[in-house]
């Protein structure tokens, strides 16, 4: 099989699998240069009200190809932090679903998206040290702003890998499930991200990742929006609301 990105929506939850198994899920240039694209389709699909990144079947992604690594310049670097500022920019809550490797690459796509699911015997490690590459600056920060500075020069300096056990503890992943329940988990709570406001977590998600200069803009779109009258009524009448922002 060809390496590829492939993408469904079911139930609100757009699902982009990363499919290279012949190469543990590694990213290729191609795949790297599609991802940007899949993702504002989807974005701009009113029907997508939640995204989930996993891999083809038990691996998530081994990073980038590396034997793309051997051409000359830096625009496979250049490739993955477009996709992961993307992927970081997406406007609707994402989710890394992760099963075993979840290295360099992988590990830089696991981080740009707002939670990580994993199952347990997953392993995580951002690997540059041992290929001597300088591992980009926005992707530096987005780790440290996720495990902090400690974790994310252990990452960075070892190049070791994180059983599930330690990513949990230290903030790399959310959730820990059995092998076996990772997908009963991620479909629950994708189900849980749909039935909630996105006027609520579309704001959230700005403001978490630091923005200063939206707040007049989600204040006009709360006063517009009929959720917050939607989400009371609901409340008080003890059914499930009907938001509609976005749709």
């Amino acid at each position: 099989m060809e390496p590829q990105l492939k993408d469904s929506v079911t139930d609100g939850v757009a699902t982009v699998v990363i499919a290279n198994p012949a190469k543990r899920n590694a990213m290729s240039a191609a795949m790297w240069r599609a991802l940007p694209g899949v993702l504002d389709r989807l974005a701009a699909d009113r029907a997508v009200r939640a995204l989930v990144l996993t891999g083809e079947g038990d691996t998530f992604c081994a990073g980038a190809d590396i034997s793309a690594l051997r051409e000359p310049g830096d625009e496979q670097q250049s490739l993955a932090v477009r996709a992961e500022e993307a992927l970081a920019a997406f406007p609707k809550p994402t989710l890394a679903a992760v099963r075993g490797f979840c290295v360099g690459g992988g590990s830089q796509l696991a981080a740009a998206c707002d939670l990580r699911f994993a199952e347990e015997g997953a392993r995580f490690g951002i690997t540059p040290s041992k290929l001597g590459i300088v591992y980009p600056s926005s992707s530096t920060r987005r780790l440290t702003a996720l495990v902090g500075p400690s974790t994310a020069k252990y990452l960075l300096f070892s190049g070791e890998l994180l059983d599930t056990e330690r990513a949990l503890r230290t903030g790399f992943v959310d959730e820990v499930h059995p092998a076996g329940e990772l997908d009963k988990r991620v479909a629950e709570f994708g189900q849980v991200l749909v039935s909630r406001s996105l006027l609520t977590q579309a704001a959230a998600k700005e403001f978490a990742d630091g923005r200063t200069d939206r707040d007049v803009h989600w204040v006009e779109q709360a006063r517009g929006s009929g959720d917050t009258a939607e989400g009371v009524a609901a409340f008080l009448e003890r059914r499930a609301p009907r938001f509609t922002y976005g749709l």
